[in-house]
């Protein structure tokens, strides 16, 4: 037993190249590569290469600055009393002193003007809250646009759409914890929506607020859910995002060198993570000053919730203007049958909102459906390249833009001085005709774009010089692209529609489905689909014609 011991210090010894650790540092790493394998774990990840391009960037932007959130909530979670229960405000803001308000209200008044940074903090807070929301959203249409989202990163982009539905959630609640009179408007809409469920929605609002709205309870239940169980669930999945990241290796665009077998890039350590540790600071300190300078959510100047009033202007953070514009565009429809009403006015957005995010959320699994390629992907296509796809997510873009114009449709009035009602059916006749108009021209430039690259293909770009021939025409001289460039423009791949489909039955038809997804890809990879790459005996022809001249 004894010399088993000897020869397993004899081997650990041999496998860090040394006698004995230098110092404690080093004996420290010893003891714990004998446990979990910190040194084979080191050597096999720390020289990982990851590819370098600025859009890779809006990802690092949303993980920073959830790491701020984490920071600034724990230390707001000191001072910030989740309470309902009256009290009389004696703090040092004077338009309020006197007034009857919330412990979470006086709380966060008190943050604001008694501690030492704690108004800025507050700001730091929501601040990165916003650009959390919009880092992640941008990140994701980089990741639909460039089509990053194929096989092997399908269950990635889950956990990528998961994590946005929850950040915009948890944002709502972290702004409806105040208690002022704005975040208790934003409850009341809740509330109102809540409501609108069928049979079980009067049992849910008792259920939530503990009683007729507004209750005694909602605040200290949103603040568990605020910074317990929904950062929570948060965290799981954004680990289980960088690990999945991190495993099937980083997408990266075509280029010479650059196939789907390699990655071609800097090394995590030291260079990325040197990188890194600079950008963290670099957002850390832009959200810092955008707080210092730019007031978000001054509870102060709204006063403290009062269930008989309504804020001026009253408008949640932007990424929430989506299912505020999609009610208050929403005709006042409503269906009363068997001794109940139905309010279609609040619960038809309610049942659009989902079902909107559900769609962009769903479709990489529509798009490997419809194509049937099972191989793993990790060169990256240019927008360009995917029309209809491309049409698709402006398409969507389109609508979140015209509900958010709906959701500040009163804003736009009375600073624009229109019509309330013009603006609403604005909206609401765009919210069926915009995608569509936004959807065709996307489409359309994204062809004319093909085209281009197919003309640079074959003829080369444009030099300015305007050369005169000998039979006295004037052609303008081009010049080869170089070899670079020129595989750029042609390394995508583009897929060929799907046959027709053949019946089942010797004289039936074929069914629906088969019908469809043929119709589908005639649409997709079709001639209004794509423009057809330039062949190698077109580019061979073409050159050899200029020779010729």
């Amino acid at each position: 037993m004894r010399g088993d011991r000897k020869q397993s210090a004899h081997a650990a010894a041999r496998a860090t190249s040394r006698d004995a650790p230098a110092n404690a540092f080093e004996a420290l790493t010893d003891w714990s590569d004998g446990r979990v394998g910190t040194y084979s774990l080191a050597k096999a990840n720390l020289r990982k290469i990851f590819p370098d391009h600025w859009s890779f960037m809006l990802g690092e932007i949303a993980l920073y600055t959830f790491v701020i959130i984490i920071l600034t909530g724990v230390w707001l979670t000191f001072f910030f009393q989740p309470s309902m229960a009256e009290v009389v405000y004696q703090g040092s803001y004077l338009p309020l002193r006197g007034i009857r308000m919330s412990e979470a209200y006086a709380s966060t008044v008190d943050i604001s003007f008694d501690i030492r940074g704690g108004l800025l903090i507050r700001q730091i807070h929501h601040w990165s809250a916003i650009v959390f929301v919009a880092a992640m959203l941008v990140h994701m249409m980089r990741v639909f646009f460039t089509g990053a989202f194929r096989k092997p990163r399908e269950l990635n982009w889950i956990f990528g759409a998961s994590l946005l539905i929850l950040g915009m959630f948890d944002g709502f609640m972290g702004y409806s914890l105040p208690d002022d009179l704005l975040s208790g408007t934003g409850i009341r809409f809740m509330e109102g929506a809540i409501l609108s469920v069928p049979i079980i929605g009067t049992y849910l609002e008792m259920f939530i607020f503990g009683g007729q709205f507004p209750g005694f309870v909602i605040v200290p239940r949103l603040f568990t859910v605020h910074i317990l169980l929904i950062p929570g669930i948060m965290v799981g999945l954004l680990a289980a995002h960088l690990i999945l990241v991190f495993y099937h290796k980083h997408t990266q665009w075509a280029g010479p060198g650059r196939t789907e077998e390699n990655v071609v890039g800097m090394p995590l350590m030291p260079v990325y993570m040197a990188k890194a540790g600079g950008f963290f600071f670099l957002v850390f300190g832009i959200v810092s000053v955008m707080s210092a300078i730019a007031t978000v959510n001054p509870i102060w100047a709204y006063g403290p919730y009062r269930p008989d009033q309504v804020s001026t202007d009253a408008q949640p953070d932007w990424y929430m203007g989506y299912s505020e514009g999609l009610v208050r565009v929403m005709p006042g429809w409503e269906i009363r049958a068997w001794g109940h009403t139905l309010n279609m006015g609040v619960f038809v957005p309610l049942v659009v909102f989902p079902l909107v995010l559900a769609a962009i959320w769903s479709y990489p699994f529509f798009e490997a459906w419809l194509i049937g390629d099972r191989r793993e992907r990790h060169l990256l296509d240019r927008p360009r390249n995917a029309p209809v796809r491309t049409g698709f997510g402006a398409a969507w873009s389109a609508l979140y833009v015209i509900l958010l114009i709906g959701g500040g449709n009163d804003l736009i009035a009375t600073h624009f001085h229109l019509s309330i009602n013009a603006i609403t059916w604005t909206v609401r006749i765009g919210f069926f005709v915009g995608p569509v108009v936004v959807y065709y021209i996307t489409k359309r430039w994204c062809l004319g774009l093909q085209r281009r690259d197919r003309d640079k293909v074959l003829h080369g770009r444009e030099s300015g010089v305007i050369k005169r021939l000998p039979h006295g025409e004037y052609v303008e001289v081009h010049l080869p692209l170089p070899p670079e460039r020129m595989h750029e423009l042609t390394a995508h791949e583009q897929y060929i529609p799907l046959p027709p489909p053949q019946p089942k039955q010797p004289n039936g038809k074929p069914g629906r489905v088969a019908r469809f997804k043929h119709w589908l890809s005639r649409n997709y990879f079709g001639l209004y689909g794509q423009i057809p790459k330039p062949t190698a005996e077109e580019h061979r022809e073409v050159v050899s014609g200029h020779a010729h001249h």
